[in-house]
């Protein structure tokens, strides 16, 4: 099920950063934060009550300022309410209730969306039960006093957060492979999908970041459909010159979460980046399948060794994800663009692949014959046995007597073992450990 998006807006000063990174803190212990992208601070992952939804920080809502920067901050907000499922609606009790919260009660009203209504800094409701009744003016919805800043109230808000979620936030019904096309903007993203598609169905720019809503298209393939999802391209923070463009990190993880296979456009000329690491990193995180496109391969110019050098290169700058497939492609001539297909249907494949708990041992007792498990202070690691759990992507709990005993270096050697027998190329694994009593 993907994740809600929960929006958190208010007018300036209220407490919305304060919500925002204690929520986002570890402090709590109930948030992880997503890898990659996190230090702009604009969203982050949390989890109540087994609940797992994202959560975006805004600027605040000025509704009648002419500031250049205020306008931007408003024009944040009202794309993070357009894309969010619930609000939080923010509002100060030591302030009061005064006319730009009506402003942005207003505004949410013809937003449509669900409002959790919070009146933030009531460290004592005795204190400031009058003035939270107030808040009922605004006429969107019972007020919940709360003290970020003491984390007062805080899990009774989460309870009407989740309250809002829906059922079922994807079509589960829908079987056709979802395949969500990022990277930075104006690395040929959008012009892949047309040179796919045969006509100019996603608008195409030299200007970056032309794309600014995640874009839905079916793409038919051997008698085979394919959901393509176009997602606005992600900026490194120094080259923003608008501010909403940031909001695009918010579509590209929407995208992500709600596709089987994730697509990292490289531009060939510019070469791998930190920014595509950080972009991968959103996939690598929530267990993607991964492939890798090196877009407008036709503009190097290349010898005998360019590809695999280019490779390379690929391999150590995004090293946290070895598995994934690379393929070099022009999207200008339509050079190797077929055979994305077949790369996609082997990812797909491997992402999905179910192996027998029989089979699975058998790999774990020749493994563990080749190479001793570790031991510490003369007590050495046992594995009983191994079994995958769930696929999408394949993951594996090991049952063993002691977890401190499993190094992450004899996880990865397990995981090498899998895949030398099994390849889960293009997909992650993911290995839960688990201990078991002695007997």
């Amino acid at each position: 099920m993907s994740r809600p998006v929960v929006a958190i807006v208010g007018r300036p000063n209220v407490g919305k950063s304060t919500l925002f990174n204690m929520l986002a803190g570890e402090r709590i212990s109930i948030v992880k934060d997503t890898p990659g992208v996190t230090r702009d601070r604009i969203y982050a992952d949390v989890s109540w009550l087994n609940y797992n939804f994202t959560i975006v920080d805004t600027g605040g809502i000025e509704p009648d300022s002419s500031d250049k920067m205020l306008k931007h901050m408003r024009q944040q907000a009202e794309i993070a309410i357009e894309l969010a499922d619930i609000v939080i609606f923010i509002t100060d009790v030591r302030q009061g209730l005064v006319d730009a919260d009506f402003k942005v009660a207003q505004m949410l009203r013809k937003a449509k969306k669900e409002v959790v209504l919070v009146v933030n800094k009531v460290d004592s409701f005795e204190k400031y039960q009058a003035d939270v009744y107030e808040f009922y003016n605004l006429g969107i919805g019972d007020p919940m006093a709360i003290s970020a800043a003491n984390r007062l109230g805080v899990g009774d808000m989460l309870d009407e957060v989740i309250k809002h979620f829906p059922e079922n936030a994807e079509d589960e019904e829908d079987e056709r492979p979802r395949v969500a096309i990022i990277g930075k903007p104006n690395v040929g993203k959008s012009s892949i999908i047309n040179k796919l598609l045969g006509e100019d169905r996603v608008i195409v720019s030299d200007i970056a970041g032309t794309t600014r809503d995640a874009v839905d298209t079916t793409v038919k393939r051997n008698g085979k459909e394919y959901v393509f999802i176009d997602t606005a391209g992600l900026r490194r923070k120094s080259k923003v010159s608008e501010e909403i463009e940031r909001y695009s990190i918010i579509r590209t993880v929407s995208a992500v979460e709600r596709c089987d296979v994730a697509v990292l456009v490289i531009d060939a000329v510019e070469g791998v980046t930190e920014q595509d690491a950080k972009i991968a990193g959103i996939a690598h995180d929530r267990g993607r399948g991964m492939i890798i496109v090196v877009n407008k391969w036709d503009a190097v110019e290349k010898d005998n060794n360019s590809v695999k050098e280019y490779t390379e290169k690929i391999r150590r700058t995004l090293s946290f994800m070895p598995y994934a497939e690379i393929i070099f492609v022009s999207a200008l001539t339509g050079q190797r663009l077929n055979k994305l297909f077949e790369v996609i249907e082997v990812v797909i494949e491997n992402h999905s692949l179910r192996i027998s708990t029989g089979v699975l041992n058998d790999i774990l007792t020749e493994a563990v014959a080749l190479q001793q498990p570790p031991t510490d202070k003369g007590r050495r690691l046992k594995i009983y046995y191994m079994t995958e759990i769930k696929v999408k992507p394949p993951t594996f709990v090991i049952f063993v007597n002691s977890k401190k005993l499993m190094h992450y270096s004899y996880t990865r050697y397990l995981e090498n073992r899998l895949r030398d027998a099994f390849g889960f190329s293009g997909t992650p694994l993911k290995f839960i450990i688990r201990e078991r009593k002695e007997d």
